[in-house]
């Protein structure tokens, strides 16, 4: 007798499985030593087409807004608070991760030593008779009075170097364009109740981890200079929402992975009245994610993060195998025999599922590909070790499900059941249409902001602390691009008059730029042409120094400063590398080789319009960051849907090749056709607007329908094979049904959209494969 024709011994299939469980810990440890595991959303976006699809695709993560953290210290006395923000700015700016923070207090160490002359060239007054002797006279007055005033200890170390405070003047420029109000020098709201922060972290916005590691930092910096006073510590922005999201959705999914394994041991215990059957129905998913993983890892140069959550979604079919070779076991027939047997039905769907996601290969986005290789290499090594392994490891002597009296009467009840010819299903695929067609409401939804699942108050408080601070608008932009960073900061200085008429106009309350941090090399010579010489300074300052109390060398660093700044080489952003200024700069100017882009950040926007036509032959363009991010999404989508159809032809071109009968094969794919448009049906009757987490949820429940229907049409008209495929198909749906109805009642809107389109899918499937697909019974004889 072959090896299928009989089964192993005890001791052999306890030998099988150990080898199975070594497997899988090798390609566990295979998978860790290359998995990089990366959270860049760009990577599940299609190739942008248009300018304002570019910059979001190429630099949206990189920019200001998306690095933008907004902190606010509440409760507490107004002294505990400003004593807090100020500890905190100050342990902050010496923290791994943090690029820049502001709080409102003047630090005059922004620009380091080496680079101190540079501020007669970065501030205009110098070159324009803010150094003549006039000038000089009023500062060094106003320094004998700031030397007798509580500054004094802050004004004594740099005044020998710099008597006008150029370096406070420029600290005090550098401050956003719509600051706040202060309070003991730290800005606070507009009633004074709350200490304000803005932190800007070197993580980029699509770095998950960086921002992870960076809202840690800044809660266990407060936690450190908090004490035991009665402050807390409020965080918003992007970042801050992203790790809350995560975390969230962390929680959620930890908890709905197990109340569904606690289900998934008890509903296969209950069905086969065996303690081994659970335990070997979570090999398959064990194989099929590990093998997907580490195909996936070796691939690509990192796996994203949302491959792999939607990875195992997708493959959670695999856990049907075992229950198919379960419930088709009976005495007297060898495992290798059943598995044999049942190949060809569950090949096909493997085979069907696998085209099906292959065409992701073609989409052109590298996310898709991903999750094409880890869907088709975890299915189909989970159906291979299911037909080569798995029968191994099953009991060759169960009980035969076929001889339950409960379950032969329902098939009988069910026997009974009106079947759903060809009118009725045409009919039904028409109220199906017209519903599609003529429910309220937008189709597609294109806003990815509406996903959110952060909640409504977190919300609005994000908008109020933006509107204290002052913070950048998230959507508008304005962009400038050149062939150098010369020309492009040349233009920036150009549209500052535009924008400050905007201002004027109180069509944007402010604005922010390079140009403002770092002048142009040619506005940098300029000044420089201005500055005095070495002994028309000294003259006017020996004027000066004559009317006051201070010594007459007193500011020799001053006139070495003034010097060096004279016949210095202009300061470009790269010589900022390494200082405060550095971030600033950063989010601003944007450089690829042979390229540059400027970029505006805009506060206070309240006519997109009025600000568009005033840009009109600056050379600077307003681009709507949601517009394009809805744009790109409307081609993301369209990328899929043709994937899509394309699948769907192969699907039924494999189906064909496989069952060799066209009416057998329309009534195989008829209720997974008419479950899709039945779950959108619903969802628009219900009012839901579809977006790119419903078409995956389509998927899986499409594979989920032509598995039911393929065994109930493998069961053909014997009793015995329709009672046995039937609760194999019970106990498959049920487990599926229960996972994703617990991700449809799951608060996270992207889990909701996944989970309840498939739990609707499951029960269509299911019914319709009945009513659909079964054949008319032959009883067993005696």
């Amino acid at each position: 007798m072959s090896a299928e024709g009989r089964s192993l011994t005890p001791g052999l299939r306890l030998l099988l499985a150990f080898v199975w469980l070594a497997l899988l810990g090798v390609l566990g440890w295979a998978a860790s030593r290359t998995l990089d595991l990366g959270g860049d959303l760009r990577k599940f976006m299609p190739a942008p087409q248009t300018p304002a699809q570019h910059f979001l695709i190429d630099e949206l993560g990189e920019g200001p807004g998306s690095r933008l953290l907004l902190l606010s210290i509440e409760g507490g006395t107004a002294e505990q608070r400003t004593a807090q923000s100020h500890a905190l700015a100050a342990k902050l700016r010496t923290t791994k991760g943090i690029a820049l923070v502001a709080n409102g207090d003047a630090d005059l160490s922004a620009i380091p030593e080496r680079l101190r002359p540079y501020r007669y060239l970065l501030s205009d007054a110098p070159s324009t008779g803010g150094l003549g002797a006039a000038a000089l006279s009023d500062e060094l007055q106003q320094r004998v009075a700031d030397l007798g005033s509580p500054m004094a200890s802050m004004i004594e170390p740099v005044i020998e170097r710099d008597p006008t405070l150029e370096i406070l003047k420029l600290a005090s420029q550098w401050e956003p364009a719509a600051s706040p109000q202060k309070v003991d020098g730290v800005w606070v709201s507009r009633d004074a109740s709350r200490a304000l922060l803005a932190v800007q972290t070197t993580a980029a916005g699509f770095d998950p981890k960086g921002q992870e590691a960076a809202v840690g930092a800044i809660h266990a910096a407060f936690d450190a200079v908090r004490g035991k006073t009665p402050t807390h510590l409020v965080m918003t922005g992007p970042g801050a929402f992203a790790v809350e999201v995560a975390r969230r959705t962390q929680h959620e999914a930890s908890l709905i992975g197990t109340v569904d394994s606690i289900c998934f041991f008890l509903l296969l215990w209950v069905a086969y009245r065996s303690w081994k059957a659970p335990l070997l129905g979570g090999l398959p998913l064990a194989t099929a994610g590990l093998t997907g993983l580490t195909a996936v890892a070796f691939a690509f140069d990192g796996v994203h993060g949302i491959t792999v959550a939607f990875g195992f979604t997708l493959i959670g079919v695999a856990q049907d195998y075992p229950i198919h070779l379960f419930s088709h076991q009976r005495p007297g027939l060898s495992p290798w025999t059943s598995a044999k047997a049942l190949w060809p039905t569950l090949g096909t769907g493997v085979a069907s599922t696998c085209i099906a996601y292959m065409t992701f290969l073609l989409s052109g986005v590298d996310g898709l590909r991903q999750l094409a290789v880890f869907t088709i290499v975890g299915l189909g090594s989970a159906a291979i070790a299911a037909r080569f392994l798995r029968p191994g490891l099953i009991d060759p002597a169960p009980r035969d499900v076929a001889d339950s009296r409960r379950l032969r009467a329902l098939w009988t009840r069910i026997a009974r059941w009106p079947r759903l010819g060809v009118v009725a299903g045409l009919v039904l695929a028409t109220v199906l249409l017209a519903a599609l067609k003529f429910a309220p409401g937008p189709f597609w939804e294109n806003d990815l902001s509406k996903l959110t699942p952060v909640p409504a108050g977190a919300l609005q408080q994000d908008a109020q602390l933006r509107s204290e601070l002052g913070a950048p608008d998230v959507r508008y932009l304005v962009t400038i691009d050149g062939r150098d960073v010369e020309s492009v900061l040349q233009a920036s200085e150009r549209l500052i008059p535009t924008l400050d008429a905007l201002r004027g106009k109180q069509a944007i309350a402010g604005y922010d730029l390079a140009a403002r941090y770092v002048p142009s090399a040619a506005t940098q010579r300029a000044r420089q042409a201005r500055l005095p010489d070495d002994a028309t300074l000294r003259h006017d300052l020996g004027t000066a120094l004559a009317s006051s109390p201070f010594v007459a060398d007193a500011f020799e660093g001053f006139v070495e400063d003034v010097a060096t700044a004279r016949s210095a080489k202009p300061l470009t952003p790269a010589d900022l590398d390494g200082t405060p200024l550095a971030s600033a700069i950063e989010g601003l100017m944007l450089q690829r080789p042979g390229h540059a882009t400027a970029l505006v950040t805009l506060t206070g926007l309240k006519d997109p319009a009025v600000v568009s036509r005033a840009l009109q032959g600056t050379g600077a363009q307003l681009m709507d960051l949601k517009d394009a991010s809805e744009s790109l999404v409307a081609a993301y989508r369209g990328r899929v849907l043709w994937a899509l159809a394309l699948a769907g032809v192969l699907l039924i071109v494999t189906v064909f090749v496989a069952l060799r009968s066209p009416r057998r094969v329309l009534r195989v794919l008829a209720p997974m056709a008419l479950t899709t448009l039945l779950i959108l049906a619903v969802l628009r009757v219900l009012g839901v607007e579809l977006n790119l987490f419903h078409l995956v949820a389509l998927i899986l429940a499409a594979g989920l329908g032509l598995d039911y229907a393929l065994f109930f049409d493998h069961a053909g008209d014997d009793s015995d094979e329709q009672v046995r495929a039937l609760h194999a198909i019970i106990v498959c749906s049920l487990t599926t049904l229960l996972v994703f109805l617990l991700l449809g009642l799951s608060t996270i809107p992207v889990l909701r959209a996944i989970g309840l389109p498939v739990a609707i899918g499951v029960a269509s499937n299911f019914v319709l494969a009945l009513l659909i697909v079964r054949h008319d019974s032959v009883e067993r004889t005696a």
